[in-house]
């Protein structure tokens, strides 16, 4: 997930904590809702609890200063993965695959958690048996297969959820589904992307575009960021360090796609461009469904980036973007 970071201070009445309102704060309360307490959650929700005062405080000092994160934890732990995608990538195509299903299932895991914060009760059975399929399928069966799995799958979600009562059960199964369109129908365009002659290269290039996207945001917005993005969503994202997403990804592009996979270099522009936009909106999406559910991380199983949907959600918007490009200007 880019973190680049915004170097003034917090805009005024907007939110800068990720778990909510500031306490007293009642804007947006609709005209005859009963009041809300200080946790800007009605009386019966469970409230999140506060960030600790060193928290508040890093949170308050201005970009350029603090890094964000775990600067050393981040980056040995990027490190660590960007090697197991390599090393799996460039041996056995179909161990990298067995590397993406268990990212995958790690994220829906952490997404049950989240939404099971909310009283979401996720069908996390069907939804974890089917996208594994769905998965193993685009690789070896191709789109066809992945269709009607996924279709089997809503079918599977359906009826396991019958045995919980009617009491929250569109609710849940509409979170199953969206759990399964989120997590393993975008993977299985990485599994897709894999089963080409020339898949790993593909792969490969699908890989680079993202991360470059990440790490160019984050020095630019730490460097040089100013002026807050969108500061409702993401508090910490400025268009400043949106700008060293957008230059890494386009020379990223235009080197990656003539080198690896013969095409021109306009192309390379071109799938840059898409995947900075994808990458983006996948990041800010998850941002958004973060402050919906009012927590500031996904999970914690990687120090210095929080969960691994934390890691992933820019991967896995830009998967079935890059997919088709790649389909369409590399034959």
């Amino acid at each position: 997930m880019p973190a680049d970071e915004p170097a003034g201070p917090a805009v005024p009445g907007d939110d800068s904590r990720p778990d909510g309102p500031a306490p007293g704060d009642h804007a947006g309360q609709e005209p005859g809702q009963p009041e809300r307490p200080a946790s800007g959650r009605p009386a019966n929700e469970r409230a999140v609890p506060e960030h600790s005062a060193p928290e508040q405080a890093a949170s308050d000092r201005p970009a350029g200063v603090r890094a964000g994160r775990n600067l050393p934890a981040a980056l040995a732990v990027g490190l660590l993965l960007g090697a197991l995608a390599l090393v799996t990538l460039f041996t056995v195509k179909a161990t990298f695959l067995v590397y993406v299903a268990v990212a995958v299932g790690i994220a829906l895991w952490e997404l049950s958690r989240a939404l099971g914060s909310r009283g979401i009760r996720l069908p996390l059975v069907p939804v974890a048996a089917g996208g594994a399929a769905a998965v193993a399928l685009a690789y070896w069966e191709g789109e066809r297969a992945v269709v009607a799995c996924l279709a089997l799958t809503v079918i599977a979600i359906l009826a396991w959820r019958l045995a919980g009562g009617t009491a929250g059960y569109l609710r849940d199964v509409t979170a199953g589904v969206f759990a399964l369109v989120y997590l393993p129908l975008m993977a299985s365009f990485v599994a897709l992307m894999l089963a080409a002659p020339d898949g790993y290269k593909r792969t490969l290039v699908f890989l680079i575009l993202p991360v470059c996207s990440d790490i160019g945001g984050y020095f630019a917005g730490i460097l040089l960021g100013r002026h807050l993005m969108v500061p409702v969503i993401s508090p910490k994202k400025t268009w400043e360090g949106f700008g060293g997403s957008a230059l890494a990804c386009l020379v990223a592009g235009a080197i990656t796609l003539p080198t690896l996979l013969g095409g021109a270099v306009w192309q390379g522009l071109l799938v840059g461009a898409a995947a900075l936009a994808a990458a983006t909106l996948g990041d800010l999406a998850e941002s958004m469904i973060k402050r919906d559910l009012e927590i500031k991380d996904m999970g914690s199983v990687l120090p210095g980036h929080g969960g691994v949907l934390d890691r992933i959600d820019s991967l896995l918007v830009a998967a079935p973007v890059v997919w088709l490009l790649l389909f369409v200007f590399v034959r």
